[in-house]
């Protein structure tokens, strides 16, 4: 019954004694805290040390930059939970931007009309992806690498080589303007943040997102606790799909351009930022918070070092490196837990070198019976 896409460690389970600490202990020694800490430092070095990181369009271009990432996260960071994953969203938000474009310059619909039809279908590539995986019971990780390959050929199919440019000025400008003049912060946060509170309420306070992390930890348990394994897994690649198409939208009216190969590798982005905020990848863990915290990370990094004129290569090496730390910190924390504790209860046994006496003192007895 399970479709997760790696197995579970054994000990990476959270159990209920953990939830007996004081709420603060629960708070601050979190992955998530310490990717928001981290968030806070970075910035405050780049604010003092970074020429031109203080001033008034930083952050305005890094929202922008960002923005894609952040919508896409909300889902994904709900799918990886479950212990599957979705690399096809990039391609939906490419075809999303092709459907726009036909729609809007062929068919003579208005951008609304055609961004409703465009989201829609993205809701059905989503339903595609969940369908394959829920109900058939196919690995998410074969399944979504084949439509991560259907859809882009779908989008370059549809529109070829060619970009689509001819945008009413007013939607680009739009998806370019101040929440306020003359601040940092683009209109696109505002449906970000209203997205964002609707998936942190369905998540964490919701029986819908206890189930999400009910399957993560164990879905054939989840199952026999009455947990609908498979719808909740449909309904949230439906709604990575829907979500994806949204940001393929924005994507298209920010930069005023439609392409099949639009965002190509974005897939990797929202996976690795989703993964430095303290989702675990084999499932049963995360936070909303700590997502957003881990795309602002990249983000702010990928600016600071942009600024100080360091390569493209340069930036993912080191990005890529702080990810690959951040997997290997759940393992050593894990360990650096169990030596804790088996330090607390004094020099005995541990739980395996229990096991082994006790099979020892069986085939003790055995032995002495045949005697």
């Amino acid at each position: 019954m399970s479709t997760s896409v790696l197995s579970r460690p054994e000990g990476s389970t959270r159990s209920y004694p953990a939830y007996s600490r004081p709420l603060w202990r629960r708070v601050l020694f979190t992955r998530e805290f310490a990717v928001i800490a981290l968030l806070v430092a970075v910035i405050f070095y780049s604010n003092n040390n970074v020429p031109n990181f203080d001033g008034p369009l930083t952050f305005y271009y890094l929202f922008l930059d960002i923005a894609p990432i952040l919508l896409i996260a909300l889902p994904m960071t709900l799918v990886i939970i479950t212990g599957e994953i979705d690399l096809s969203v990039a391609s939906v938000v490419g075809l999303s931007s092709v459907l726009v474009a036909q729609l809007h310059v062929e068919a003579g619909l208005s951008i609304p009309v055609a961004g409703l039809i465009a989201i829609l279908v993205g809701a059905v590539c989503g339903a595609f992806n969940g369908f394959l995986v829920a109900y058939v019971g196919l690995p998410s990780l074969a399944v979504t690498i084949g439509t991560l390959a259907l859809y882009r050929g779908i989008a370059v199919g549809l529109l070829g080589t060619k970009a689509v440019t001819d945008f009413p000025e007013k939607w680009t400008d739009l998806a370019k303007e101040r929440i306020v003049e003359g601040h940092a912060y683009p209109m696109i946060l505002i449906p970000f943040v209203v997205l964002a509170i609707a998936f942190v309420l369905l998540l964490h306070f919701s029986p819908f997102g206890r189930g999400v992390f009910e399957i993560g930890l164990n879905d054939e348990a989840a199952h026999f606790t009455g947990v609908n394994v498979q719808r909740t897994k449909f309904l949230l690649f439906v709604l990575a799909g829907a979500v994806s198409a949204f940001a393929g939208i924005y994507y298209t009216l920010r930069f005023g351009s439609a392409r099949g190969d639009n965002a190509t590798g974005l897939e990797l982005q929202v996976i690795a930022a989703v993964l430095l905020g303290g989702v675990s990848i084999f499932g049963g863990r995360g936070a909303i918070h700590g997502v957003i915290a881990g795309v602002i990370l990249i983000g702010v990094i990928s600016s600071a070092m942009r600024l100080e004129s360091y390569t493209v290569n340069k930036i993912n090496i080191v990005i890529g490196t702080l990810l690959v730390l951040s997997v290997i910190s759940t393992s050593f924390l894990g360990w650096a837990k169990d030596l804790w504790s088996r330090r607390g209860r004094g020099s005995g046994p541990s739980s395996s070198e229990k096991n082994g006496q006790h099979r020892q003192a069986v085939a003790a007895d055995e032995s002495t019976n045949e005697r």
